[in-house]
């Protein structure tokens, strides 16, 4: 089963072009290091809820909208050895394709999927 790299992150509403900009630098260096897919959501329907959400994981302002992205990767031997070189890889430098949101309110994460449904 693969393996999929998750992230949530709150971009200035103003910045939608340049983020879908540096993900269009960004996201094909996954692919080159083996990702089979990658998707990044522009938040349409994102509610606030009484205890927690994804606007507050993230402190979202009121000018930020929420992206749920993720990397789906055939296992995790291969997300790690990609996510390694990707490290190293000098398109990826902030010189290079700047991000265009904090990303230390970044939220991301690793997972094994456990139920998988496919048509």
């Amino acid at each position: 089963m693969s393996y999929i790299d998750g992230f949530v992150i709150a971009v200035p509403t103003a910045n939608k072009q340049k983020f879908i900009d540096h993900a269009s630098k960004g996201d094909p260096v996954f692919m080159k290091y083996g990702a089979l897919r990658v998707l990044e959501c522009w938040g349409d329907d994102v509610p606030s809820g009484k205890l927690t959400d994804f606007r507050r994981a993230v402190q979202a302002k009121d000018d930020e909208t929420v992206v749920f992205s993720w990397v789906e990767w055939p296992d995790k031997a291969t997300r790690d050895a990609g996510m390694a070189k990707m490290m190293e890889d000098p398109d990826m430098s902030p010189e290079k394709n700047p991000m265009p949101f904090d990303a230390t309110r970044m939220i991301y994460g690793g997972f094994a999927p456990v139920v998988e449904l496919k048509k």
